[in-house]
């Protein structure tokens, strides 16, 4: 009986599905854990190096900064020259800058040191995504990407509890701690040696030979690729600005900064802010809002599955632009009020996070993709740097409410954006984010064919 043919699209999970899952899982526990850790870091280093806010907001986003210069950059590199060689080798800038974060004496070199450590996990935004985007079959694409997620908070809170475990070490105490990503980061280098390149990417270049020989290889004797049909250009990075895309390239940007900005502003300083909020400084109440934040990610691989993109991205921005002016504008003694508002409000903002992984990698064509997730993630990141920069030295010159507010603002830009440009992607093809010519089209090419 001869076997079914079956397109890569379509094609089951099988093993190799499952390790490029888990080495993609890596990078984004690595960057939780990087970004987690910083913030008990500061509260050693502040008073032993005697820092500013200045310094302190600019410690704090330096690895942001990172992320923004590796994402634009390494993205568009692996669109160049292929998404497995930076997939492989970004893990090395990653593992030597955090050891050298043990042996700073200074600001400055912690600042540069951070934003090397930035730059390589900016190149896993980009091209970890995409990779995994592009050998996923469509029906799981969207649950998996939004797992993203949850490795991303396992991380960000085991860092703190890893961090508040340290603390007795001493005043030293931050130079293990932030040198200790070198560990994650080097299990990850050496297991994602060996890993092909992506089939998609190959056939974009003409090499369809070799992409047939991988897809047979590690995804099946029977799977065919979609379409072998190579494109006659590879792209340019102005082509993400092209009447064609420049409307999804603007809600990528726009909807990804959106959300992490408040994210980064509010978690990175979170026991700075509960304190001046009057909730409960110690460890109980930042344990449990961290703890909030693994649920809310859990809860958002449910919504992702359960609703459309747009329901589940419009509903969100809602529910956290009222839930956050309610937190701004509440006085200091409504800590029961504040804490389930600030506990709701985590649920929701750890939930929505999901898609930052799953919507740019399905948005862009393959001969664009990486740069586009590259571009989403990088302004991004330069953005929630600022907001993580500033926070601190918003917070002493105007104070906690004022700052809150200006975040609130963020969210509601975010909410009419969603509102406006956000696409219907659950289960798309591919193939299709070449084919549409604005997103209102692809929401209805998709909507029309009866995706999962």
């Amino acid at each position: 009986m001869a076997k079914q043919i079956v397109k890569l699209d379509d094609a089951p999970l099988n093993k190799f599905h499952y390790k490029m899952t888990a080495l993609t899982f890596g990078g984004h526990f690595t960057d939780g854990y990087v970004l987690g850790m910083i913030g008990i870091a500061l509260t050693l280093l502040t008073p032993q190096l005697d820092l500013s806010p200045f310094w302190v907001g600019l410690i704090g986003s330096s690895a942001l900064i990172g992320i923004f210069l590796g994402s634009l950059i390494l993205g568009r590199v692996s669109d160049l020259i292929g998404r497995q060689k930076v997939f492989a080798l970004n893990f090395l800038i990653i593992i030597l800058a955090s050891i050298l974060q043990f042996f700073a004496d200074s600001a400055i070199e912690l600042v540069v040191l951070r934003i090397l450590i930035g730059f390589g996990l900016g190149g896993d935004y980009s091209v970890g995504h995409t990779m995994l985007a592009e050998i996923l079959p469509r029906r799981h694409r969207g649950p998996i990407l939004g797992s993203f997620s949850v490795i991303w908070t396992i991380g960000f809170v085991l860092a703190t509890v890893v961090g508040y475990s340290l603390l007795q070490v001493g005043p030293e105490a931050w130079r293990w701690m932030l040198s200790s990503a070198a560990l994650p980061g080097l299990i990850i280098f050496i297991m994602r040696i060996g890993t092909p390149e992506s089939p998609r990417w190959l056939v974009n270049q003409g090499r369809v030979d070799e992409a047939r020989q991988i897809v047979r290889k590690h995804i099946g004797q029977s799977i065919i690729l979609d379409d072998e049909t190579p494109v006659e250009t590879k792209g340019n990075f102005a082509d993400l600005f092209s009447k064609k895309m420049r409307k999804r390239t603007a809600f990528n940007c726009i909807f990804y900064l959106c959300i992490v900005l408040p994210y980064f502003a509010i978690y990175t300083f979170l026991p700075t802010i509960l304190g001046i909020m009057g909730i409960n400084g110690n460890f109980g109440a930042d344990l449990l809002l961290y703890v909030m934040l693994v649920i809310g990610s859990l809860l958002g691989i449910l919504f992702t599955i359960k609703l459309s993109t747009r329901a589940f991205l419009n509903g969100a921005f809602i529910f956290l632009s009222v839930s956050l002016l309610l937190l701004s504008l509440l006085p200091s003694g409504s800590s029961i009020l504040m804490i389930t508002i600030f506990i709701a409000f985590t649920l929701i903002m750890s939930a929505v996070c999901n898609l930052t992984a799953s919507i740019p990698p399905e948005s862009f064509p393959t001969s664009h993709r990486s740069s586009g997730v590259g571009l989403a993630t990088s302004f991004s990141r330069i953005g929630s740097a600022a907001g993580t920069f500033l926070l601190p030295i918003s917070i002493s010159n105007f104070g906690i409410q004022h700052s809150m507010l200006a975040l609130t603002g963020v969210l509601i830009i975010g909410t009419i954006v969603s509102l406006a440009w956000a696409p219907e992607t659950k289960s798309l093809s591919l193939d299709h984010a070449s084919d549409t010519t604005n997103d209102q089209e692809s929401s209805t090419k998709i909507n029309t064919s009866g995706g999962a």
